[in-house]
Parts: structure tokens; C-alpha cells; sequence
């Protein structure tokens, strides 16, 4: 497992346009996905320990960002052939186990998350109601450790902060995780 960690925030970067299936057997678009106030794309993976340890806080944290207007979506990137756990099939069953409350797409050609530039799992892209980028770091500092304890929720309050104001807080800790499989 190779750790990275996000790049800095390049704010204003428009969203790029996508259409990927999701476990729910549904097509997904950019469009289909935005809120009213904004949009949080999430590059994760099933088998990184980095995004098993935060799977609650990101059911949580994109249930309450709804209330705000912000919708969030989570795109799995990885080579599925050499990571059998990131399968469209685990996919689902991950997602139903946790009750994912947003689509779980997958990026089987892996050109949305090179794209997006995304370059680890978990890697947050946070757009405000024009889809022009805000935030681009961590969801707290627990990290891998699920068992830290409850941290400052650092993605929540930059995206409600997005929401009520459209931009992002100036000062962002990368996200760190697992780097992607590419093919």
C-alpha cells in the first residue's frame, strides 16, 4: 500500500462532466448529482483501510450536507481486476451495508479520476453551486485510526461554509490514503 496525499486546492476549477453507472443500476451524471449549493465528489475504494476507517463519518457527514443543500457522490476508481474487493459486485454489497446515501459510481476506464486529478483513496473534491472547486482536503484527522475519537470535522464545515458562502476556507489539510490502482 503506497500512502499520498492530496494536492493543494486549486480553486475555481470547474467540475468535470461525467457519466458512470452506480450500484443502483442507475447512469449518473455531473448534473444528476449536484445540489442546489453544491456538489462533494469523493474518489474511494472498498479495500483502503484509510476509507474503511471513515465509511460512518462519510454516511454522516453527506446525510447532514444535504440539509445544506449539497449533495455528494462517491467514484471508485481502482483496477478492479487486481483488486478483486473494489468489484462492481462489492461495490453494492459495501454500499448496502453502510447504507450509502449517495450513488456509488464506478470509473472502470479510470478517466474521470484522472480527470479529476485524483490521485489517492479517500480524495475529496468539494464545488460550490457553480461546480467550481472549494475544497480539496481531508475529512478530519483521524486518518486511518477509527479508533481516535470524534476530530473537528474539517470536510463538513468547509462544504457547509461552500454552501452558505460559495467559497471554501483558505487554509486545507490534504487528504491522505491509499494511492490509486491504476491499470
Amino acid at each position: 500500500m503506497v500512502r499520498l496525499k492530496t494536492p493543494v486546492c486549486d480553486f475555481g476549477k470547474k467540475a468535470v462532466d461525467f457519466e458512470l453507472p452506480g450500484v443502483d443500476k442507475q447512469q449518473w451524471t455531473l448534473e444528476k448529482c449536484r445540489g442546489e449549493r453544491g456538489l462533494l465528489v469523493m474518489f474511494i475504494s472498498n479495500h483502503c483501510p484509510y476509507v474503511q476507517a471513515i465509511r460512518e463519518k462519510l454516511v454522516r457527514d453527506s446525510r447532514e450536507l444535504k440539509q445544506f443543500g449539497v449533495n455528494s457522490v462517491a467514484i471508485m476508481p481502482n483496477d478492479a481486476v487486481a483488486y478483486p474487493e473494489d468489484s462492481f459486485d462489492n461495490m453494492v454489497i459495501v454500499s448496502r451495508d453502510f447504507g450509502f446515501p449517495f450513488p456509488y459510481l464506478k470509473d472502470t476506464s479510470q478517466q474521470i479520476a484522472r480527470d479529476y486529478g485524483a490521485v489517492c483513496t479517500p480524495d475529496f473534491f468539494g464545488y460550490n453551486r457553480s461546480m467550481q472547486l472549494q475544497y480539496r482536503g481531508r475529512l478530519d484527522a483521524a486518518g486511518a485510526n477509527p479508533g481516535v475519537g470524534d476530530q473537528p470535522r474539517e470536510l463538513f464545515k468547509a462544504m457547509t461554509q461552500v454552501a452558505e458562502t460559495g467559497e471554501g476556507p483558505e487554509i486545507q489539510v490534504p487528504s491522505m490514503g491509499c494511492s490509486i490502482k491504476w491499470v
